[in-house]
């Protein structure tokens, strides 16, 4: 073969080979970008996130008395606190955390933002949620001209509150600030708001430590008083490559919650104890007793209210349509730990896939 021939089929042949090389390349990045295989064990870890408050008390309950571990095994339980939903949904999103208790408005969001790939499968806490102000505040109509205080922008008690407000033609004429809830207690102490909506024990705690008064309770204004005020929201990914993983910590959740409602006084030593390590200090008993008065600990997440709540984000201002719920909730996973335990199932039709 003469030299430029050999040149050119050289030359052809490492062109072949970067071909199959590419097209190997493209093949493993369709591998890579495939949906992930179902069922692919227990996990070698779990990120679970909550929040420090008498709401999320299942979730204070079931780590600090370890239900979530004995029923996880040897799946690594790794822990993270949030003041309110919009950050914890952020880190969600972000691919750092697996499992969220958090506020029914931002599961919704949650779910809008990633395109429906964040689903609800449980509920975890109904009630505890007040609006709570300066005691020359006697009626609504007085709101008007004063600051009132709630836990972060388009959180749960934000939503309500302006909807509460529109729906009493208010929208432009009370300031509302987002403030982390143990500021909104030193602020409204030292005069600096009218009130807050807010999520138990702060409510309790501006009550009781700080003179407030109840101008509206949110039980008032559900059906039958109960309104899920904290649910269970995982990664779509999370849950169909571990759910068995997934259905552990539901177990745990509803261990805790039956102990809890078995054992009340131990459960409100419990909450005031992890709070104590979480945010430094603990409730006086009064405080505590008062959160846990307005609550009620549930599995059931209340779905026939979750249209309402997607609407009330709507009216709020915090987005333009409300979404279609469609393939929001998986309650699988849930059902089969209450089946196991003789309780009724939740049924949901238009929330599923």
């Amino acid at each position: 073969m003469r030299t430029h021939h050999r040149t050119r089929f050289l030359a052809s042949a490492l062109a072949a080979l970067t071909a199959v090389g590419v097209l190997a390349g493209c093949s493993r990045a369709a591998e890579n970008t495939a949906a992930p295989a179902a069922n692919a064990g227990a996990a070698g870890e779990v990120r679970l996130g909550y929040f420090p408050n008498v709401t999320h008390a299942p979730a204070l309950i079931g780590v600090k008395k370890d239900f979530f571990k004995q029923e996880l095994g040897s799946t690594k339980l790794t822990t993270q606190t949030f003041n309110a939903g919009p950050d914890e949904v952020n880190a969600l999103l972000g691919n750092s955390l697996d499992i969220a208790f958090i506020g029914s408005g931002p599961a919704i969001n949650a779910f809008t933002k990633s395109k429906g790939t964040i689903q609800l499968i449980s509920g975890a806490v109904s009630g505890g949620a007040q609006l709570v102000v300066k005691p020359d505040i006697t009626g609504v109509d007085q709101l008007k001209g004063k600051t009132i205080a709630t836990p972060q922008l388009a959180n749960t008690q934000d939503v309500a509150l302006k909807k509460f407000l529109a729906g009493k033609q208010l929208t432009d004429q009370v300031k509302i600030t987002n403030l982390d809830n143990s500021k909104t207690l030193d602020a409204f102490k030292k005069g600096e708001l009218d009130g807050g909506w807010l999520p138990e024990p702060w409510a309790s705690r501006l009550v009781l430590d700080a003179g407030a008064k109840v101008l509206v309770d949110e039980k008032d204004l559900w059906p039958g008083g109960r309104f899920p005020t904290t649910v269970v929201i995982v990664r779509s990914e999370f849950l169909q490559q571990h759910p068995d993983t997934v259905k552990a910590v539901l177990k745990g959740q509803l261990a805790a919650i039956d102990w809890a409602k078995a054992n009340p006084a131990d459960a409100k030593t419990v909450v005031n104890s992890a709070l104590k390590e979480l945010a430094g200090s603990s409730l006086s008993q009064g405080v505590i007793d008062r959160a846990f008065s307005g609550i009620e600990l549930t599995t059931d997440p209340i779905p026939a209210e979750f249209p309402q709540l997607a609407q009330d984000s709507v009216t709020a201002g915090v987005v333009k349509s409300a979404v279609a719920l469609k393939g929001f909730a998986d309650f699988g996973p849930l059902n089969d730990v209450l089946k196991e335990k003789n309780q009724p199932s939740v049924n949901a039709p238009e929330l599923a896939k």
